[in-house]
């Protein structure tokens, strides 16, 4: 069983009066990738600022490794931070930016020389010491931050955001090499992001965070597949809603337009002809021809969205509007606009979800 490195115990901030962190708790295994995720303003940032010592809780503690930290100066914490803008010292060159804490930790030149070298083939930037930060691109000076944060051996790596001012291919390859980077070490990680799929491909668990609490904390096949609440499963990836009418509770049978149907589960309070929302992913529809599924709705193409590898479909169901994703295939072009459609929806993949 793997050792709890960060326990965050009935964490509370406030600015101005205003609840920004409400009473959160946490735990983080050693070793561990977790990201934080969350709208803006949902207290992602401010977490992460209070665990390296830039904010002090209003109460609640910071336990690392055993020990309480919520009192400690940043300096005094033996964590590396990594920040949304680069943070370099333009007037330092990359060997001496990455050299800047070890500098003032006291290290010898040779030793910090040494190590120095280590975090650029770390990076993989080896040849570029000497280079200012206004020579590098962004993906680089991003990577010279990390390397600083690294250089002194923190216990703890946080990252806010770093991949926010980058460009999207640039982002998903960084992102892969700060987890890679993250797996040889072996260092707990706390990462901040708005970005749903940059949480889902790197993290081992993810936190999603809303107005200041936690609606769900878990590994991202779950957070995905099994979301605990309705702002899970709407804000992490597409989701469909569709509204139905419960006609039978006893037996969790509902009707959505002609097609009446049961369910895996109901509210505990539904009563027959209680209207309720069915949610399901849109790569949980398929059209169904000759596809089993235990629930068969009709509808019309009303929009066709080619998106590379996968086409996104939205059918009118005659009130409803539902979404479906198939895999692009070259030698079956997708159903045109007004293409009338049956589609199956196995019952297994229908969520009625509460706030």
């Amino acid at each position: 069983m793997a050792e709890e490195f960060l326990r965050i115990e009935k964490l509370v901030k406030s600015f101005g009066g205003n609840p920004v962190v409400k009473g959160v708790d946490l735990g983080f295994n050693k070793g561990e990738f977790v990201t934080l995720l969350g709208p803006s303003g949902c207290g992602k940032t401010t977490i992460l600022r209070m665990i390296a010592g830039f904010e002090r809780p209003d109460s609640g503690r910071i336990v690392v490794e055993g020990s309480d930290i919520s009192g400690l100066a940043p300096n005094r914490r033996k964590i590396g931070m990594v920040f949304q803008a680069y943070a370099l010292f333009p007037n330092m060159n990359v060997a001496d930016n990455i050299g800047f804490g070890l500098k003032i930790a006291g290290m010898p030149k040779p030793e910090r020389d040494d190590r120095v070298e280590e975090m650029l083939k770390l990076i993989g930037l080896s040849g570029y010491g000497k280079r200012y930060p206004f020579e590098l691109s962004g993906g680089q000076q991003q990577r010279v931050a990390l390397a600083r944060a690294l250089a002194p051996s923190p216990r703890m790596l946080l990252l806010d955001e770093p991949l926010s001012a980058l460009d999207a291919k640039i982002r998903v390859s960084l992102r892969e090499q700060i987890r890679e980077i993250q797996r040889e070490l072996g260092i707990t990680t706390v990462f901040v992001t708005h970005d749903q799929e940059e949480a889902l491909s790197i993290s081992d668990r993810i936190v999603v965070l809303n107005a200041g609490n936690v609606e769900q904390f878990g590994k991202p096949f779950d957070i995905y597949n099994r979301p605990a609440t309705k702002f899970v499963a709407t804000f992490v990836g597409t989701l469909n809603t569709l509204n139905a009418t419960v006609t039978d509770a006893a037996s969790r049978t509902v009707r959505l337009g002609d097609a009446t149907f049961a369910i895996p589960a109901l509210p505990a309070s539904a009563s027959n002809g209680d209207a309720v929302a069915l949610t399901m992913r849109p790569e949980a529809v398929s059209l169904a021809n000759g596809v089993a599924r235990d629930i068969v709705l009709e509808g019309k193409v009303a929009e066709v969205a080619f998106l590379g590898s996968v086409i996104r479909l939205k059918v009118d169901l005659g009130g409803n509007t539902i979404s479906l994703d198939t895999f692009n295939d070259q030698r079956t072009p997708p159903p045109a606009h007004g293409t009338p459609v049956r589609l199956g929806i196995a019952s297994s993949d229908v969520l009625v979800l509460g706030d």
